[in-house]
């Protein structure tokens, strides 16, 4: 992890709605600065132009073209030099100024067309104590109708005001924006801090659960988590039950291992007692030794056969069931025994390639065994539910003499020796079990409706 980066879930949400946050807030302000702007430059041309239309109005031109100005001043200001607020009359062959335009430097005034409005700016201005300026400029062109000739007399009127005004106003809107928007964006921080503590609180509550797991005084996950926790939830307690099957798996292969070796241990503590021959006493060494060697190998391997992962990759069926139901047809090629396929395309095991052949070849190697001539391998998806994939059934049947339903519970009784629970069907059948209960699936033995004989149906759960 980066130095930069916060390792807190909470630091690293708070400080990404921030800098959100504080994005917006900047993109927002200036985005209100500009339309602030572009309206009083808007209202500021609508101010100067009905200056503009003022002077047109009440204004008069003498015979000799010159230009009298309203005998009410349009505004004060107009007549106040230095004022900030200017007009001037441009002729074809003279001009005209206010008496607040004596005095500072103004950008000269061009004719317009009659009818034609320009707004401009802002233009650089001297004032009049000689320092440097700025100034909106709005210009209208008039046609003045003097009664004497066709085309009457054009000029054009120019309204011009200093960006003074205009800069207060933007400084005070500018003051009250950041003020309240940097007053908006502290609350809002606030906010999110309190949103984030509240929104966060499932999690915190996960990890307190799970630390009171570890410390032993819950045994698991509760169930009571928003919708998206679930998952990791179950997950979980997944790993949790899978962690105390093995604990518990473990101890029961050492209790059997044990319990196993008491025999042959207790022939060669009597035989050692006993006067035997060299050569017997070997034998008899050996032969215990291989027992136990066996029983040790059997013990490892089922431990080993019962252990699966979680969240194993996908092993599809069918070519494993083609391959054992091939190597069988081999061994009982004298019955003549049929094996039917009924599998759905592309379905799939999702556990260890070694525990689905385990499950195949017993309960195949069974069925062949005990058939008069037709075998059915049936397998379908499971039950299922939204978000995860569906279960696993596998299906064993055959038209041979079938079990009894009062050997049924005995063969499929937990805790029976190996050789104890070889009963008719029951070949491998213990193995079978230990692997289906390692994927909290289940086995049942039945009577089978198609075939007449027996049925072995063998269902995973759905996975995670």
């Amino acid at each position: 992890m980066s130095w930069g980066q916060p390792r807190s879930l909470q630091a690293r949400q708070l400080l990404a709605a921030s800098l959100g946050l504080l994005a917006f807030l900047a993109l927002a302000g200036y985005a209100l600065d500009r339309a602030f702007i572009e309206t009083a430059e808007s209202n500021l041309e609508q101010r100067l132009k009905s200056y503009a239309l003022a002077y047109t109005a009440q204004g008069e031109f003498a015979r000799n073209g010159e230009y009298i100005p309203p005998y009410d001043a349009v505004d004060p200001r107009f007549d106040r030099p230095g004022s900030g607020l200017y007009a001037e009359i441009v002729m074809e062959e003279s001009h005209w100024d206010s008496a607040s335009a004596v005095g500072p430097e103004l950008p000269p005034g061009v004719m317009l067309e009659p009818g034609a409005e320009r707004f401009e700016g802002p233009l650089a201005i001297t004032e009049l104590d000689g320092s440097e300026g700025q100034a909106y400029r709005y210009g209208y062109g008039v046609i003045h109708d003097t009664g004497e000739t066709e085309d009457g007399l054009p000029y054009t009127i120019y309204i011009l005001e200093n960006t003074t005004p205009l800069s207060r106003q933007v400084a005070v809107f500018r003051g009250a924006l950041w003020r309240y928007l940097g007053g908006a964006g502290l609350i809002l921080l606030l906010l999110q801090g309190l949103i984030l503590r509240w929104s966060l609180r499932p999690l915190k509550r996960v990890v307190d659960e799970l630390k009171r797991v570890q410390r032993g005084l819950l045994s698991r996950m509760s169930g009571r988590h928003p919708r998206e926790l679930e998952p990791l939830a179950e997950s979980i307690n997944a790993f949790i039950e899978s962690e105390r099957e093995n604990l518990d798996r473990q101890r029961n292969t050492m209790a059997d291992l044990a319990h196993s070796l008491k025999t042959p241990l207790a022939v060669l503590r009597a035989r050692t007692t006993e006067h035997v021959p060299a050569d017997e006493l070997r034998e008899e060494v050996e032969l215990q030794v291989q027992r136990m060697t066996d029983l040790v190998s059997y013990q490892l391997g089922r431990a080993a056969r019962s252990g699966h992962a979680l969240f194993a990759a996908p092993v599809e069926v069918e070519p494993y069931a083609d391959q054992i139901v091939r190597s069988l047809e081999k061994i009982y090629a004298a019955k003549g025994v049929l094996c039917e396929f009924d599998i759905d395309a592309g379905i799939a095991f999702h556990g260890e390639p070694g525990d689905l052949q385990e499950v195949l070849g017993n309960l195949l190697e069974n069925a062949f065994k005990w058939t008069r001539s037709r075998v059915l391998l049936s397998v379908k998806p499971g039950d299922g539910t939204p978000g995860r994939r569906p279960g696993l059934m596998i299906a064993v049947d055959d038209d041979g003499p079938g079990i009894p339903e009062d050997k049924v519970a005995s063969i499929l009784q937990r805790g029976v020796r190996g050789d104890e629970r070889v009963q008719g069907h029951g070949i491998g059948l213990a193995t079978v079990q230990d692997v289906v209960r390692s994927y909290r699936g289940d086995l049942e033995v039945s009577r089978s409706a198609e075939l007449g004989g027996a049925r072995f149906e063998v269902r995973f759960p759905p996975g995670l």
